[in-house]
């Protein structure tokens, strides 16, 4: 019997995992190899595109283009490095004191991870670009510089080495620590000795995903980067869309490829070493004592505002600042049309997004190989996915439902992450109670499984949402004009000439923020949650795992 039930099980599986399988293997394996048969062939596959006889190793032999790989290694190595020699100390202040309003300042931990790109390199440019607001104060202006990208990365990053720090610190057993010190350890000896091997897993595998975030980066190296600090993929970007040089452009993409795949391999194997938390004491945390430690607490608090709290801010002053005339730009047509698009494309792709995630969770239960093909879409950037479907689809490059479905493809991994670690925590006795009582597998599913899992579907759903509301660069490539979103046209306005267009930008900024912070109250707007004694809640994912697989 227990035979058959399996092999039940196992068919189960199989049809469940079938849509979302369809779409990795049409909408990013097989763009992937198209794109690798190009860069190795060096072929150009568009009428009109210019004929090219890159080799493989052309990135690496010519001077420009190796400035351009040197450079995307070099920008997310030092944002790595900035990111942990910050990230450390307020991982530890933010653990070990008690404060007013410390639960405040870890939910506005999250804000970073809901904000657009095009919204945060616009807020970068609001303190230290050409009319900034600290850059006119001081008399600076870091425009054409590599100091705006880093600032960007960090706006991005530094908000993920915190939480992954301080969720690591809260594993740490207190016993040993006391321990330690009853043994005549310093606390400085106690930290390197006890707490440091414990958490150095957690921070270097948050480091090797910041590491993918810069490198694969598009949005904030397209604005923030100029043309001499633009990265690979703004690179591949001009060279698709404004030169036709397709086959040097796969080159690229192709080694982009391998280099961002040698990082997620790394990531996966430290993730190895994260088993499930044990049962442990943690420390206790306690209000600062000391002018010391109240300095130290002020000064955490005041980096996490200027490096994740001051753009947004910015933002909105320049906004304010635009004026009425600037702020009724907003009742024109082609905003209108803009932000309809914007929630269309993603009520429809946040829809697909929840159908492949829910199917996805479901299927990889019974199979590891399955639930680490959610890694897939993070992996890969958004910039190698477009430019994959261009020349596998060349006749779809202009419609609707594959700009839709790319969306969607991007997007669902989180609800799947999400969903399958809420069934990972579900009680098994809950559902065998169901099903003793006679209920099928559907009834279950629906009447059982699905309302305990609500907290982890919908902080999923929310995470879709904003990156679908986010979403550049595929738009970027798939698009027509007529579909043009809210990121394309603040990007439009961003390369037209004149105070006036600047200004436009930073009011559709505004308006796009709104709607990010909208899914932040999404995710984390108090909800009454289900309980069940000895079960975890469901909603309570990792960041971390959530945000970034």
């Amino acid at each position: 019997m227990s035979f058959v039930r399996a092999c039940g099980q196992s068919q189960s599986s199989l049809w469940l995992a079938l849509l979302p399988f369809a779409a990795l293997l049409l909408l990013l394996i097989a763009p992937l190899a198209r794109l690798a048969l190009s860069g190795f062939t060096g072929e150009a596959s568009w009428l009109g595109a210019a004929s090219s006889s890159w080799s493989l190793w052309t990135p690496w032999q010519d001077d420009y283009l190796r400035w351009r790989v040197l450079w995307s290694l070099a920008q997310a190595g030092i944002t790595c490095v900035l990111a942990f020699v910050l990230g450390l100390p307020l991982a530890w202040v933010l653990a070990r004191f008690e404060f007013a309003g410390r639960a405040l300042v870890l939910r506005l931990l999250m804000l970073p991870f809901v904000v657009p790109t095009l919204v945060a390199a616009l807020g970068v440019l609001a303190l230290w670009g050409p009319r900034g607001l600290l850059s006119g104060w001081l008399g600076v202006n870091l425009q054409d510089t590599p100091w705006l990208l880093l600032y960007g990365n960090l706006f991005f990053n530094l908000c993920l080495v915190v939480r992954a720090g301080v969720d690591a610190l809260g594993q740490i057993n207190a016993r040993q620590v006391a321990a330690a010190r009853s043994l005549g350890a310093t606390p400085w000896r106690t930290f390197w000795r006890i707490e440091w091997p414990a958490i150095a897993p957690w921070l270097m595998s948050s480091l090797c995903l910041v590491f993918l975030y810069c490198f694969a980066g598009f949005g904030l190296a397209l604005v923030l980067g100029g043309q001499r600090f633009a990265t690979v993929e703004v690179e591949i970007y001009t060279l698709v869309a404004h030169e036709l040089q397709l086959g040097q452009a796969s080159v690229l993409a192709l080694w982009m490829l391998g280099l961002t795949g040698g990082v997620a391999l790394l990531y996966a194997l430290l993730e190895k070493r994260l088993a499930a938390p044990s049962r442990v004491q943690p420390l206790a945390r306690r209000p600062p004592q000391g002018l010391a430690q109240w300095l130290a607490l002020l000064g955490a608090l005041l980096v996490l505002f200027a490096i994740c709290a001051l753009p947004i801010l910015a933002i909105v002053w320049r906004a304010l600042a635009a004026g009425w005339s600037t702020w009724v730009t907003l009742l024109d047509f082609e905003v209108a049309a803009a932000l309809w698009n914007t929630l269309r494309f993603s009520s429809i792709a946040l829809l697909l997004a929840t159908l492949l995630g829910v199917l996805h969770a479901l299927a990889a239960q019974r199979s590891v190989l399955w639930r680490a093909a959610a890694f897939l879409p993070f992996v890969v950037s958004p910039v190698t996915v477009a430019f994959g479907l261009l020349l596998l689809y060349p006749d779809w490059t202009a419609s609707l439902p594959l700009l839709l479905v790319a969306y969607a493809v991007l997007a669902y991994p989180f609800v799947a992450k999400s969903m399958a670690a809420g069934l990972d925590s579900l009680p098994p006795h809950v559902l065998n109670a169901a099903r003793t009582l006679g209920a099928s597998p559907q009834r279950t599913f629906w009447r059982v499984t699905l309302p305990l899992l609500r907290p982890a579907l919908r902080r999923g759903m929310a995470f879709a949402a904003a990156t679908a509301l986010g979403e550049f660069a595929v738009t970027l490539f798939l698009s027509r004009p007529e579909w043009a979103t809210l990121t394309t046209l603040i990007y439009r306005r961003l390369g037209h000439p004149g105070a006036a267009s600047l200004d436009q930008a930073f009011v559709l900024a505004s308006l796009l923020m709104l709607l990010a912070l909208l899914a932040f109250l999404l995710i984390e707007w108090p909800v009454v949650e289900r309980e069940v004694p000895g079960w975890p809640v469901a909603g309570n994912v990792p960041m971390g795992e959530l945000r970034h697989a």
